[in-house]
C-alpha cells in the first residue's frame, strides 16, 4: 500500500482562502508544516511569495492553489483528487536574490526577493542612481523613477510591467530594468549573467531619496543596494503537469 501524502495546508486571512482551507481541512486533513511532505497554499501571487520566504528552512515543495486574482505562480484551485494531482506535479526549482542595502544613517539590511529587489524615488523629484556590475561602473547616472532587477520568474511580474524581458525560467540570466527613464531617455535597461553582482549607488539621496524592496520589505533612504543571486537557498514550487512555470512564461508573451 502507497503512503498516505501528509499535507499541510495554508492560507491567506481572505474569506475565501479561509473558506477553502476549512473544505479541504475536512476533505483530506492536514498536518503541520513542518510535518508535512507537501504544504499546499491557498491565496494569491502575494500570498505565495510569504509561504515561500516563511516555509524555505524546511525544504519543503509549495503547491499554490488559487484563491486570489492572478495565481501567476498558482494551480487551479479544484478540490477533488488533490493527493493524486501533488502526486504527478512538476517541481520548479528557483533561486531567490539577496539584496543587501545601506542606508543613509549608515543602518544596513538584508533580505531574499524571489521575483524582484526594485529601487523607487521617495519624493517628487527622480532618482538619480550610478550602476556598477561586478565592481565596474556601468553607467555614471541614470536619472529615473526607478529601477529593479529580476529573476526569471519574476520576469513577468513587476519587470513586464515596466517593459522588461520575458526571461525562460531555466536561462541564467537576471533582467535589469529602468522605470521612467528620463536620462538616458531611450535606455530600457540590460541582461546580465545570474552571477552578476549589481550595485546602485543614490546619487544626491538628500535631495532625490530612494527606497529599495524585496518582494515587498521595504527600506527607506537608502545609500547604497548590492544585488546578487543566491544559490545556497531553493524555492521547490509544484504545478500541474503542462502548466508549469516555463510555460506559462511562454504564454504570457502571446497575450
Amino acid at each position: 500500500m502507497a503512503r498516505k501524502l501528509k499535507i499541510g495546508f495554508i492560507a491567506s486571512g481572505t474569506d475565501v482562502a479561509q473558506a477553502a482551507f476549512g473544505r479541504l481541512s475536512a476533505l483530506y486533513g492536514g498536518v503541520a508544516q513542518q510535518d508535512a511532505d507537501v504544504i499546499v497554499a491557498l491565496g494569491g501571487d502575494g500570498f505565495m511569495l510569504h509561504t515561500l520566504h516563511d516555509t524555505m528552512q524546511l525544504d519543503t515543495p509549495v503547491y499554490g492553489m488559487n484563491c486570489g486574482t492572478i495565481g501567476f505562480l498558482m494551480n487551479a484551485y479544484v478540490e477533488e483528487n488533490l493527493p493524486e494531482r501533488l502526486e504527478v506535479a512538476v517541481e520548479e526549482k528557483i533561486n531567490p536574490l539577496s539584496m543587501v542595502a545601506q542606508c543613509v544613517d549608515g543602518t544596513r539590511h538584508k533580505a531574499l526577493a524571489i521575483n524582484e529587489v526594485s529601487l523607487l524615488r521617495e519624493g517628487p523629484q527622480a532618482a538619480k542612481l550610478r550602476i556598477s556590475v561586478d565592481g565596474k561602473v556601468r553607467m555614471e547616472e541614470l536619472v529615473c523613477d526607478g529601477a529593479l532587477v529580476s529573476t526569471p520568474a519574476g520576469s513577468t511580474a513587476y519587470n513586464y510591467s515596466a517593459h522588461g524581458p520575458i526571461l525562460p525560467i531555466g536561462s541564467d540570466v537576471l533582467a535589469l530594468t529602468a522605470m521612467s527613464a528620463f536620462r538616458p531617455r531611450r535606455w530600457r535597461g540590460a541582461l546580465l549573467p545570474k552571477t552578476s553582482k549589481v550595485r546602485f549607488d543614490i546619487l544626491d539621496s538628500p535631495k532625490r531619496p530612494v527606497m529599495a524592496e524585496a518582494d515587498s520589505r521595504s527600506v527607506r533612504d537608502v545609500a547604497w543596494v548590492e544585488i546578487t543571486s543566491e544559490p545556497g537557498v531553493v524555492h521547490r514550487i509544484l504545478f500541474d503537469p503542462g502548466h508549469g512555470l516555463e510555460e506559462r512564461l511562454i504564454r504570457e508573451q502571446f497575450v
